[in-house]
């Protein structure tokens, strides 16, 4: 079961993805004449996820919403709500919310490539509440001026404490979320 929502939930956000991304090759990326600090960004996704020994995952949809704070670097808000239904603890539901901040790489025209941070809360029915922290890498590519799809992948690590932060990075999770966004 876990394995078949996964699936739907993957293909659900990917076909359309690519479905619009084919007539857009030369549309290039909104920069309002490259002056783009203060410019919001809102974006609505399929997301999911998985412990670094890929025996527990889960899926679900994530929404943000950001700001640029100049042509290069956009701070945002996360929201995630993620479905599971493990072997061992029956269905749950859970969520987080993350703070994040992304450089992006300008001037490769429709493509936007970033890097970036977050830290946030993790939350729900099945497992203990915990502080995360992690590191995300994607790519968004512009349909039109103000519309993109993206690509986005982290992997945080939880803690209770900050004194376990630098202990626990090897037991975190891989978490991704593909999905569509709009600049205004």
């Amino acid at each position: 079961m876990k394995t078949s929502l996964l699936k739907h939930l993957f293909l659900l956000t990917i076909l359309p993805v690519v479905l619009l991304a084919q007539p857009a090759a030369s549309l290039g990326r909104w920069t309002d004449e490259d002056a783009i600090a203060g410019v919001g960004e809102l974006t609505f996704g399929g997301s999911g996820g998985s412990n670094r020994d890929f025996n527990d995952s889960f899926g679900g949809a994530t929404a943000s919403i950001g700001v640029y704070f100049n042509n290069e670097w956009l701070g945002a808000i996360r929201q995630s709500v993620n479905y599971s239904n493990p072997s061992n603890r029956g269905t749950s539901w859970n969520g987080s919310t993350r703070l994040a901040a992304d450089y992006h790489f300008t001037d490769l025209g429709a493509a936007l490539p970033f890097i970036g941070a977050n830290f946030g809360r993790i939350y729900g029915s099945a497992l203990r509440d915990t502080w995360s922290a992690g590191l995300e890498t994607g790519v968004k590519y512009y349909l039109q001026r103000k519309l993109f799809v993206f690509v986005m992948v982290e992997y945080n690590w939880l803690f209770e404490q900050t004194g376990e932060l630098e202990n626990n990075f090897g037991d975190g999770q891989l978490f991704w979320t593909t999905g569509i966004g709009i600049n205004f």
